[in-house]
């Protein structure tokens, strides 16, 4: 089966290779072809790092590198049988690539997005009627190579058919899929952030440091990861807008923190060559 990715970031880049380990052929585009190298790779040292660990063998990984095709031109993909947009999370960008994908793809091609809170049946209002009944969101999680869930969301239109087809397809890549209404933030991410939220609050108050409710979370919650480290990966910039939705859409349980916002705004996100709350809290305690 050939399939496609749009957005050769992090999460699409990893959607496009446990599609690819599965045996299928994947079209990767992005626009920016020195997108696409960094992202082919990216993949290779999270092959590289599988082999080491013998979650699979090095032919193995070879076969599924492969097996995806970086393209620049979204017209590559007209005939893939699916296609996911995992573009950047604003309701425009992605609505942009989702008419174009509307335009070029055979009949026939199920189309879904990556979209973690963004209603999906809002985003199918930028495709035709007629390809309404075959979209449905697709909400993989980071690292996509090693979590094994997904949240599929129809949308109004969604025929129950493309359902049950994504749901089997996503149980062959080795995922679990599970179904959630069709609502802002859908249910992984306000249980998450509902607790992000609590999290920053108590920092706030001076009840603990990240670092001790990191603790906390892994040893008391049993959870892999504690908040802090969460947002020091995904970037407190990504956590503060995806609150921000959720305030919009729910009231005042999901107003984002204070202390979120001052933090964001100096330039303390964390991500790649950016001080995080972790980072922050060990330098602190270093000067005290």
């Amino acid at each position: 089966m050939k399939v496609g990715v749009v957005g050769a970031g992090l999460m699409g880049a990893e959607i496009a290779l446990v599609f690819a380990l599965a045996g299928h052929e994947v079209l990767l585009h992005d626009a920016s072809a020195d997108a696409l190298e960094r992202a082919i790779g990216r993949l290779r040292g999270v092959l590289d790092k599988g082999v080491a660990r013998k979650f699979y063998t090095a032919k193995a990984a070879d076969a599924a590198l492969g097996r995806i095709v970086p393209v620049v031109d979204l017209g590559a993909l007209a005939d893939c049988a699916m296609v996911t947009e995992a573009v950047y999370e604003a309701l425009d960008v992605k609505g942009d690539v989702l008419r174009a994908l509307d335009q070029l793809c055979r009949p026939d091609c199920i189309l879904a997005t990556n979209t973690s809170t963004l209603p999906v049946s809002t985003l199918a209002s930028y495709l035709s009627p007629d390809r309404r009944g075959r979209f449905l969101g697709t909400h993989y999680f980071s690292p996509v190579s090693r979590m094994k869930l997904v949240e599929i969301i129809p949308g109004f239109a969604t025929d129950a058919a493309v359902v049950d087809t994504v749901t089997a397809l996503l149980q062959d890549l080795g995922k679990q899929a599970i179904v959630i209404k069709d609502v802002a933030g859908f249910a992984v991410n306000r249980m998450l952030h509902a607790l992000l939220i609590e999290a920053v609050k108590l920092v706030e108050e001076g009840v603990a440091t990240p670092a001790d409710l990191d603790t906390a979370c892994r040893l008391g919650l049993g959870h892999p990861i504690g908040p802090f480290a969460m947002m020091d990966v995904v970037t407190s910039d990504l956590c503060l807008k995806v609150q921000q939705i959720l305030h919009d859409a729910y009231g005042e349980r999901f107003r984002p923190p204070a202390l979120l916002k001052q933090r964001v705004a100096a330039g303390l996100g964390g991500g790649k060559g950016r001080p995080g709350w972790i980072a922050a809290n060990e330098n602190q305690q270093e000067r005290m």
